[in-house]
């Protein structure tokens, strides 16, 4: 099939909302989808074979994706397809109390007077997205006494404002009840998405820091799939979270330039997850006070290699965050089971964070349709274990299996509920996010925050020393989009 064809442009995704699935939506229990769901299969015969997963980081589900609320064409052709039924539960019309007791309604950034840098938002506090700020804000609200919060934690974003990833949310599908795996901040939810835990740790501590001079020594999801002979790849742009255990995942560790070739070849192994830009002024991981049109556009150049190579037609494309950021969201975060669950709020990893906008980017991926299912991070490494690893599409499985790595993997959700079985329609008419864009300056002081420009706690990795002790020799030459 030739690549002009296969991605056929505006007439073929207009005709999307007569493909017919039928009057249904997930909803929180997974109740069944009408034409079925590719866990109805066995996985051998699953028509998905390349999952390509990319986290970003530090943004909340109401604070980039609440816009589709509201948004009547969207939910007019989420209607015409699914039904009268068809919601998402998205609301960036809240007020949250300040200190005083002032009601303070959130606000669009990009026609905010207050932010003539609304992508950085450059004068303002890091929103807190730790392990205490965030059950303050679970418990108080956003800005609250304990929140680490100024008024920048309640700007939102409209669809105008990123389109890229508007247009991603309007042809695929959105997953409104993904929440990040703990109410904690970066190091701990990348730590569950490698590998179901965080070893106990709430904080972004390194490994030394934390008696683990080389590295972390518990299983990944990296092992299991190197184990099972799964061809699987970590692809960085400067700095491999995957160093965090150390030297024995080097195997799997390629530069993002690797990515590209790989793509472009239909050589990407069956498992790949990709990394952005953490440090520095042209950052793309959008953490504040990265631009987050940076951030887009790097989404936007890895997603497009992926629907330009032959891989593309039985693959899928997760796109998630690994944590809110302190970004205000009106959803309760749940309790999940967890090995480490305590009864004590401020020792209880069963805790999970507020949600995150995530979507399923596929040719199975329905068009246009909100997933209800709760998932969090072990979500994906559910899938990935029933898809490779031999694990059940539901539930803990057997006495004696070992395709999970914790009870929070075991008992997970799997993020492929929604996804269609046959009929696969590769279309996307997606806008150009290549640029030349007008990304704005770097914040460099952030002055009316009393405190420098956030920087990303994988630099220390490098400043101490760590990185090169285990074996690490510098970030690859600039890699820019």
């Amino acid at each position: 099939m030739r690549r002009r064809d296969f991605l056929r442009s505006t007439a073929a995704a207009g005709a999307l909302a007569t493909l017919g699935f039928g009057p249904h939506e997930a909803d929180a229990r997974g109740r069944r989808l009408r034409g079925g769901s590719i866990l109805d299969l066995p996985a051998s015969e699953a028509p998905i074979d390349t999952v390509v997963v990319c986290m970003m980081e530090n943004r909340s589900f109401d604070h980039y994706l609440g816009w589709l609320g509201t948004d009547e064409a969207y939910l007019e052709a989420g209607r015409s397809r699914y039904g009268k039924r068809f919601r998402i539960d998205g609301d960036n019309r809240r007020r949250y109390r300040d200190p005083t007791g002032t009601a303070v309604p959130t606000f669009h950034l990009g026609t905010s007077p207050e932010f003539p840098n609304p992508y950085r938002g450059c004068g303002f506090r890091d929103p807190g997205h730790g392990w205490e700020s965030g059950r303050v804000q679970r418990d108080r609200g956003f800005l609250a006494d304990g929140s680490g919060n100024d008024i920048y934690a309640l700007g939102y974003f409209e669809a105008d404002d990123l389109p890229f990833y508007a247009a991603l949310s309007r042809r695929f599908t959105v997953l409104d009840r993904c929440f990040s795996s703990v109410l904690g901040a970066t190091f701990p939810n990348r730590e569950y998405l490698h590998s179901g835990q965080s070893g106990g740790i709430m904080n972004n501590a390194l490994p030394p820091a934390v008696g683990y001079p080389d590295g972390f020594t518990w299983p990944t999801i990296w092992d299991r799939l190197i184990a099972a002979g799964v061809p699987a790849g970590y692809y960085y742009t400067d700095l491999p979270v995957t160093l965090l255990w150390g030297v024995r995942l080097s195997s799997i560790q390629h530069t993002i330039a690797d990515y590209f070739a790989d793509a472009a070849a239909g050589t990407l192994p069956n498992v790949v997850f990709i990394d952005p830009r953490f440090v520095g002024d042209l950052r793309t991981d959008e953490h504040p006070h990265g631009d987050v049109r940076d951030g887009q556009r790097f989404v936007w150049a890895c997603l497009t290699a992926f629907m330009q190579s032959p891989q593309w037609e039985r693959g899928l494309f997760i796109l998630t965050y690994d944590e809110w950021g302190g970004f205000f969201d009106h959803v309760r975060p749940p309790k999940l089971r967890d090995d480490r669950a305590s009864r004590r709020d401020d020792e209880n990893f069963a805790q999970a964070g507020f949600r995150v906008p995530a979507r399923l980017v596929s040719p199975y991926a329905r068009p246009g349709f909100v997933d209800h299912v709760r998932y969090d991070h072990t979500s994906i490494l559910r899938f990935l274990e029933w898809r490779f690893l031999g694990a059940p599409a539901h539930g803990p499985g057997r006495p004696g299996d070992t395709w999970w790595l914790t009870r929070r993997d075991r008992f997970a959700n799997n993020i492929g509920s929604s996804l269609l079985p046959s009929g696969p329609d590769p279309a996307f008419d997606a806008p150009d996010a290549s640029g030349p864009d007008p990304f704005s300056p770097a914040c460099g002081a952030n002055l009316a925050a009393g405190e420098p420009a956030a920087a990303h706690d994988l630099a220390r990795g490098l400043e101490t020393g760590y990185f090169e002790r285990v074996g690490f020799r510098g970030p690859p030459p600039f890699f820019h989009f």
